[in-house]
């Protein structure tokens, strides 16, 4: 006879998945934005970035200034690119196109991530992004960070979750990065980034493991660090820097 879990059991939950019950209860709308209208201001964009916690390729980062009237969006069921499908964020992607007034996509490459951090590579990203909107923006929404900008801005938790202009450069960045992966699994198809997007999956860290990382790859990152074979020379390199020959005369072994 099949036990039963106790009800504390029942109740266990990971983290993640709480996080994501959170979410779902709250509600995407253009609050924050008619907030932000009611103190005067009108060019609001909404920045946001996806692949940040990718193991391949680059951040992608967009910005996203809409119109006044947001109802469309809002009945089209416009949310966090997350909860979404991969249908639904491109049937929004097309409809965010159709009625922006200004949009822009940027990439930081995996080589620059590991040179200057993750951190600061999407806040790269998402500063180009606003500085190539073909219209200025007096306001910027944006999702739990604040740029090198004159610009005023708003740094809102969960503001992907809670913002449609957040949403709509979420959506954005997601549907321009998703294309770009299915793209590189044509040029890399050992890895299978058609299906996981370059995220650490067990798929893509077994690949890892088989063939080792490719040039588009972040060796920075721990799970790449762990199976990249230039990693060891890098560490011996370096640690051959820190003394020459008359030091290791005079070290003393154990």
């Amino acid at each position: 006879m099949a036990s039963i879990p106790s009800p504390r059991a029942a109740r266990t939950v990971t983290a993640a998945t709480a996080k994501q019950r959170m979410l779902k209860q709250l509600v995407c709308s253009d609050a924050p934005e008619q907030a932000l209208r009611y103190y005067g201001f009108q060019r609001i964009a909404g920045v946001d970035e996806v692949g940040r916690g990718a193991l391949f390729g680059p951040v992608v980062a967009a910005a996203v200034i809409l119109p006044e009237c947001l109802d469309e969006l809002a009945e089209a069921g416009l949310k966090d690119s997350k909860q979404l499908t991969r249908e639904e964020r491109e049937s929004l992607d097309r409809k965010i196109r159709g009625m922006a007034l200004a949009i822009c996509v940027a990439e930081v490459d995996a080589e620059t991530i590991d040179r200057i951090n993750i951190y600061q590579a999407t806040r790269m990203a998402m500063l180009q992004a606003v500085l190539g909107l073909t219209l200025a923006p007096d306001h910027l929404l944006i999702d739990a960070m604040r740029l090198d900008h004159p610009c005023r801005q708003t740094k809102l938790i969960y503001g992907d979750a809670l913002s449609l202009s957040i949403a709509a450069a979420s959506v954005i960045a997601k549907v321009h990065r998703d294309a770009l992966m299915r793209e590189l699994h044509e040029v890399h198809p050992g890895y299978g980034l058609a299906s996981h997007k370059g995220y650490g999956t067990p798929e893509h860290r077994r690949a890892l493991a088989e063939i080792g990382p490719c040039a588009l790859h972040r060796r920075t990152f721990a799970p790449v660090r762990a199976v990249d074979p230039d990693a060891v020379l890098d560490e011996v390199v370096s640690a051959e820097l820190l003394f020459d020959d008359s030091d290791l005369e005079d070290a003393e072994w154990a």
